[in-house]
């Protein structure tokens, strides 16, 4: 179950912040969207892959694991309360709550109380 957890959120979040870090055009909407630069959105493209690599080393360093999926949260609830701010709904809202139950679900299976 660890693993599964450990290499989807770390798939998802790679996937993801490749994307912002690259600045592909979605990404760039959605940083103006939510009036963020592309740099600042960059920035939060490169937490994200070191979220991911955190998160599969978790599966050797437990605490790696644990500190990764911690940041991870904290991103994710900024991400949250940034759409909540650009009064975004639904599925705009979405991928940001279900990564955070897969992180806290990762967290959960690590033996760390989110």
């Amino acid at each position: 179950m660890l693993i599964a957890l450990s290499v989807l959120a770390a798939v998802i979040f790679l996937l993801s912040g490749a994307a912002s870090l690259l600045a592909l055009a979605p990404m760039r909407e959605r940083a103006a969207h939510t009036g963020f630069s592309v740099t600042a959105y960059r920035g939060i493209g490169a937490l994200q892959i070191a979220g991911a690599a955190g998160l599969l080393l978790g599966l050797t360093v437990p605490v790696l694991g644990a500190l990764a999926g911690a940041g991870l949260l904290l991103l994710l609830a900024g991400a949250v309360i940034t759409h909540v701010r650009v009064h975004d709904r639904g599925r705009d809202l979405a991928p940001a709550l279900v990564c955070a139950v897969l992180v806290a679900g990762y967290l959960v299976a690590l033996g760390v109380s989110p």
